[in-house]
């Protein structure tokens, strides 16, 4: 590319960065005329995932374009994360921010690249993801009360998880913790490995995303016997919070878009009008209640004191699992 060229490209970028406010608001009434980019921290097929394309398929006929999914799994959610980080501040680039990738993997590295506050900008909340208490169905578990008899009894109890600081990781383990039961924490390698453990009997039990756990309770897989909501939901009927038995448990997780650093605020605004639409819509409803996904919706300022709430909360409960951050 020639220098000038580039100069000229930069201008541009430094001089939409830097629109007053009443140009910007100008700017924004034609947004977008191209397609959007979802960088998505989670392979294909995972909850994340999942969530993520009920919620864009539809948004892309709100705003009038198309949403690409970019899947940018590995490490726990910090590629994905480091590659929004560095993304041009736009408008053009989503990314799809949830407890585990933008909270907890970040504490697992001594050297962190990322601040899921200082380094995007919030833009809007739109789910609330419960965890979901299944245990594999030889066994004769079918509440909380029954698995921490169960639990207590000497038998092979084993609880699988998607990776050491998961959510299902650090949900369990805090269900472990209230309950004042043990049991061997055995990590694979994502949530599908986990979930296959528990519905083949090699581990027995797991507290998992909704999205995950529900596919494999409607097929008959396993049995789920509890959320981690504090209060009962019509998502899951029949199937009681935790805190019925275990006064105040609450362990859920929450989804939303984050974008760049430096975003115009009248693009952020426009996109969570667009959100709040979207999720209104009678497909995405259907899709998220098919997933136990309940829809929550937080503006920017509410989403952020989310996300700093629950970086203290992890921490906490890292730092009492003995849970050390590694190079």
């Amino acid at each position: 590319m020639r220098l000038s060229t580039f100069v000229a490209l930069a201008a541009a970028a430094t001089a939409l960065i830097n629109t007053p406010p009443a140009a910007a608001a100008d700017a924004a009434k034609d947004f977008p005329t191209r397609p959007v980019r979802l960088i998505v921290p989670n392979g294909p097929g995972s909850a994340v995932d999942t969530l993520s394309r009920i919620v864009s398929n539809e948004l892309s006929e709100v705003i009038g374009q198309q949403i690409v999914v970019d899947n940018r799994g590995g490490a726990a959610g910090i590629i994905g994360m480091e590659i929004a980080k560095n993304a041009n501040p736009d408008g053009y680039t989503l990314i799809t921010a949830t407890t585990a990738a933008t909270t907890i993997a970040r504490l697992l590295v001594k050297n962190p690249t990322y601040h899921p506050v200082n380094d995007y900008d919030s833009v809007v909340q739109f789910a609330e993801t419960l965890n979901v208490l299944v245990v594999n169905r030889s066994l004769p578990i079918n509440s909380v009360k029954d698995m921490i008899a169960y639990a207590r009894s000497g038998k092979t109890f084993n609880m699988a998880s998607a990776g050491t600081g998961s959510q299902s990781h650090l949900a369990g383990a805090y269900l472990l913790q209230a309950a004042r039961f043990k049991s061997l924490h055995v990590p694979y390698k994502g949530g599908g490995a986990s979930s296959a453990a528990v519905a083949s009997g090699e581990s027995q039990w797991s507290l998992i995303p909704s999205p995950a756990a529900m596919r494999h309770v409607q097929a008959g897989r396993m049995r789920a016997i509890a959320h981690s909501l504090p209060r009962a939901t019509p998502l899951l009927p029949g199937i009681p919070p935790i805190s019925d038995t275990i006064p105040g448990f609450d362990y859920s997780g929450w989804m939303g878009f984050f974008v760049p650093k430096g975003t115009p605020k009248a693009l952020s605004d426009k996109i969570r009008v667009a959100v709040v639409k979207t999720m209104g819509a009678p497909q995405v409803k259907k899709g998220m209640a098919f997933q136990a996904t309940e829809i929550v919706i937080r503006g920017a300022n509410e989403f952020r004191k989310v996300v700093q709430d629950s970086m203290v909360k992890n921490e906490k409960l890292l730092k009492s699992l003995g849970l050390k951050a590694t190079n």
